[in-house]
């Protein structure tokens, strides 16, 4: 994943560098409703992302969760996207503190690319810093491209 593949992922919509959430599931619904909002799923979407919850984790490590819906949702997804929050305050993922919430929809096989990407981008200190730092929406989309 290239910055550039990322700038078509990640629109200036889908990144908030403030999160709200005070749950799990209301970050998962806050990271869901970017996705909606820059038309990449259906609404449906988001409650596959917290049915899939239930049944596994999504927090990664490294403060990171990478909430995304069931299998079964795969027909309400419009386009392959990213969304990013940023939480000041770490969200209690299931004991397990997150401060970077980034909702994946991935259209096919698309996903496991980018979740393979996130993975890597966050056993990197150095880019997990360069996120905690971002001031913008560009600087989140080159340090996850990057």
């Amino acid at each position: 994943m290239t910055a550039a593949d990322v700038a078509d992922l990640l629109p200036d919509e889908a990144v908030v560098l403030a999160g709200r959430a005070g749950s799990r599931d209301e970050a998962i619904e806050e990271a869901g409703r970017l996705l909606v909002g820059v038309g990449a799923v259906e609404s449906s979407y988001v409650d596959a992302m917290l049915e899939r919850e239930q049944s596994v984790s999504t927090a990664m490590g490294a403060g990171l969760a990478i909430p995304h819906g069931t299998n079964e949702a795969k027909g309400s997804i419009h386009r392959t996207a990213l969304s990013f929050v940023r939480h000041a305050a770490p969200v209690d993922w299931s004991g397990h503190p997150v401060e970077f919430v980034v909702g994946v929809a991935g259209v096919g096989d698309d996903h496991l690319e980018l979740l393979g990407k996130l993975a890597e981008v966050f056993t990197d200190p150095d880019q997990v810093d360069r996120l905690r730092a971002a001031t913008s929406a560009e600087e989140v989309r080159a340090a996850l491209g990057g």
